[in-house]
């Protein structure tokens, strides 16, 4: 065997386990895993991850990181190693399809939605990166969004060595009371500079990194001017003093945060 031919070998064998990796994701032996992996990985979906790999943004996708009712997130890694996020939105998911029509209408960014299932969820990702994109130019901390196409999210992974980082909830701070001044300071920026309500806000949701707060799960955040917007807003406040009064923080009343975030700039008539 010639030095080339080996080397031709060495590619193809190399090429073979990437691909028995890749696939393993599609593949389980237990019957709860095969429906989990049938409602994420459709043919349209499998042809995206499968794009996402071909063109090297992706260089694998491993197992899955964390799942909700309305996406699976698996981890990813580039040809240097470096991980990523990939979230998958489940277009399967009917009973979720019928809630996240509130989200999207009313929000001036996104008008003339179709209503067919794939679009929904094409939406409803595109919707989470430029939310994502718009928090992160108001330096609010949340992961940084890499590429979106129809309903998978390839964003920035928050952890390290495949191990994502734990929530708020898994993780309480030592100093809560500075945790709680600084997700306080990053909901107003949300609210004032990106002009976004997160609407979905608590401690399953805050990932803690580098004693740092992350904020994650983007995509049913709405504009200021959605008619769901102040709802959602005291809906955020109430559960971080929920939280944070558990953990003997000095909590700042409702009322006074909302005045204080909402200002008069930018209060509604």
């Amino acid at each position: 065997m010639t030095v080339m031919t080996r080397r031709a070998q060495e590619r193809l064998e190399h090429n073979e386990k990437r691909l028995e990796r890749r696939d393993k994701i599609l593949r389980h032996d237990r019957a709860n895993e095969r429906a989990t992996v049938e409602e994420v990985f459709d043919q349209t979906t499998r042809l995206i991850v499968f794009n996402l790999l071909k063109t090297g943004l992706l260089y694998e996708v491993n197992g899955v990181i964390s799942s909700g009712k309305e996406a699976r997130v698996y981890g990813g890694k580039n040809k240097e190693g470096l991980d990523f996020a990939v979230k998958i939105y489940l277009t399967s998911s009917a009973e979720f399809k019928k809630g996240i029509l509130k989200y999207i209408e009313g929000d001036p960014r996104f008008k003339s939605v179709k209503r067919d299932t794939r679009s929904l969820f094409a939406i409803w990702a595109q919707k989470e990166f430029r939310n994502l994109e718009e928090a992160l130019q108001a330096k609010v901390n949340v992961p940084k969004p890499l590429i979106v196409k129809s309903n998978v999210l390839v964003m920035e992974f928050i952890g390290k060595d495949g191990k994502s980082a734990p929530s708020l909830k898994e993780a309480p701070p030592e100093n809560p009371e500075r945790i709680y001044k600084l997700l306080i300071t990053n909901v107003k920026r949300l609210y004032q500079k990106a002009k976004i309500v997160h609407g979905d806000l608590s401690e399953y949701n805050i990932l803690m990194w580098k004693n740092k707060p992350i904020i994650i799960d983007m995509s049913q955040s709405v504009s200021i001017e959605h008619p769901l917007a102040n709802f959602m807003l005291t809906r955020d406040l109430n559960n971080l003093n929920r939280f944070f009064s558990k953990l003997n923080v000095n909590i700042i009343p409702v009322e006074e945060l909302q005045k204080q975030i909402v200002g008069k700039k930018h209060a509604k008539p």
